[in-house]
């Protein structure tokens, strides 16, 4: 059985967009697997590095260190933007590691901002979960207004909000309060 010039034109015109439409799509997934999950998307930040690590010293006493997978300087709005930061802070007594999805540096004062399933862990046992947490430096304070989640020695406590400062080492957890305490914790302060 021949086939008319017109129906072999549309068999080999079909042939062409199907081999066409397979092409495209190849490529298409080829570049999506390709990409790297952690790769930024294209920005107007001034510069861009993967594996930030900035350390301060204060006195002898106090000394942090922050460490981010990648980070991006915006320079004329004195910031520096940041992915997969961890804050380690070293006091005599005890060490704070803090850890966040984003955070925000003002480079000029050095204030932080960290978010998205922020942690903090002192070596002392103490936890603390919540959405946000800033740090003031010249005021050596600490505060978010969103839930947070605190655990210690069998005993937790939950809140809308927290305010510390650290010269006084004093700290206040906000809103309406709700504590459990486990028979662990009792039976450990015995």
């Amino acid at each position: 059985m021949a086939l008319s010039p017109q129906r072999l034109s549309a068999w080999i015109l079909t042939g062409v967009t199907v081999f066409a439409l397979f092409v495209v799509g190849v490529l298409l997934i080829k570049g999506f697997l390709t990409r790297q999950p952690d790769d930024l998307p294209p920005s107007k930040a001034d510069y861009r590095i993967k594996e930030i690590r900035l350390q301060e010293q204060g006195s002898g006493k106090v000394q942090w260190r922050l460490t981010a997978d990648q980070a991006e300087v915006f320079e004329r709005e004195g910031k520096t933007v940041m992915r997969k930061v961890v804050v380690t802070i070293q006091e005599p007594d005890r060490t704070w590691t803090v850890t966040g999805d984003e955070g925000l540096l003002l480079n000029a004062t050095k204030d932080v901002e960290l978010r998205k399933n922020v942690v903090l862990v002192g070596s002392d046992g103490l936890r603390l979960e919540t959405t946000s947490l800033r740090w003031q430096a010249k005021e050596r304070r600490v505060w978010t207004t969103d839930p947070v989640t605190i655990f210690r020695d069998g005993a937790m406590v939950r809140g809308q909000g927290l305010e510390a400062w650290m010269a006084e080492e004093r700290i206040q957890v906000k809103g309406r309060l709700r504590a459990t305490f486990s028979e662990k914790a009792a039976e450990r302060s015995r």
